[in-house]
């Protein structure tokens, strides 16, 4: 069978096949022998890894964008001064039957020589971490959320009714009855006096109708342990907000900026710049950057006929790669 030849780009490069346990590496390119060696993921091997590019003298080096598998790797690369491109998997594909590790890193090698892959957006360093810090951030807004529904499924259980007639069942006027309830004790006409306001939808006798209910020790336990964690979870919230804002603070002219925006609140625009950076030459238009954040549509066609797109949700939606 005649074998297909690509004009070589890259003088010297290195294919990795890369795993949760093991590391295949294939080496390529001007003057040097077409060599595959395995290495194993702990840092000892990586950076043996990484001693072995350097004194072949590798100038780029592509990977799968595998998990989370590539990280340690793409870590341990950084510094060098290497090119190090991270690929998406499904550009790379082997012929199916034919797979194997080395075989995938010596494919992998191959295109990387030809000029034929296509790196992905890993942004620097600092902003990565920036990044780690309002995604988690996220979480646990996330995980608050989830626990005052739990909230108000307990109330709802013992027949208190107060996600009937206040429309925040975290606020002050209802924070200040649960703690009654959480006390043991009966919410009286007196209690509903001092917590009343104007803003109210409800009369007073229709909020005290709602707090009388058949809450038991069970109900008072699971309540205040729930909103026990809460008070841990916005605690742990506003410890990543201070560290976010000093990160954040020798960019506070950009952050004023960006907040004239209409719609764009301040934790917004700070998930925004740890999600695209400030430097927006990395997008050479708008429409790239568009495309890499999974809002551009996508075409699907097949013998002259548009097949329709499924919008992205949580689960479909394209992965971003760091």
């Amino acid at each position: 069978m005649e074998t297909v030849t690509f004009e070589q780009v890259v003088s010297r490069g290195c294919g990795l096949d890369v795993h949760k346990e093991t590391v295949v590496a294939t080496i390529d390119g001007e003057g040097i022998e077409r060599t595959t060696r395995e290495f194993g993921t702990f840092t000892r091997s990586l950076t043996e890894l990484k001693d072995w590019l350097v004194e072949n003298k590798i100038t780029h080096v592509a990977m799968e964008s595998t998990g989370v598998y590539w990280k340690p790797v793409y870590n341990i690369l950084e510094p060098t001064g290497i090119t190090v491109w991270i690929v998406n998997a499904r550009h790379v594909k082997n012929v199916p039957g034919h797979k194997t590790d080395k075989k995938d890193s010596r494919w992998l090698c191959k295109l990387l020589l030809a000029g034929l892959l296509k790196p992905s957006y890993i942004p620097p360093r600092e902003q990565r971490e920036l990044r780690d810090l309002t995604r988690y951030r996220k979480k646990l807004i996330r995980d608050v959320a989830s626990n005052k529904n739990r909230i108000i499924r307990i109330l709802e259980d013992c027949n208190v009714k107060l996600s009937s007639v206040l429309s925040d069942t975290s606020g002050i006027t209802a924070t200040k009855l649960i703690d009654r309830l959480c006390e043991g004790k009966q919410v009286t006409i007196e209690d509903i006096d001092e917590v009343y306001h104007g803003k109210i939808g409800a009369t007073k006798e229709e909020l005290w109708e709602a707090c009388n209910g058949n809450i038991t020790d069970h109900h008072i336990y699971l309540l205040g342990t729930i909103r026990s964690n809460n008070r841990h979870i916005e605690s742990l919230i506003e410890e990543l907000n201070q560290k976010i804002r000093q990160m954040l603070s020798p960019y506070e002219n950009v952050l004023e900026l960006l907040k004239e925006i209409p719609g764009l609140s301040h934790k917004t625009v700070e998930d925004l710049i740890a999600e695209i950076g400030l430097d927006m030459e990395v997008f050479p238009s708008e429409k790239h950057l568009a495309s890499w954040v999974g809002v551009s549509p996508g075409n699907n066609e097949s013998a002259g006929k548009k097949k329709a797109v499924e919008p992205p949700t949580e689960t479909n939606k394209p992965k971003q790669r760091w």
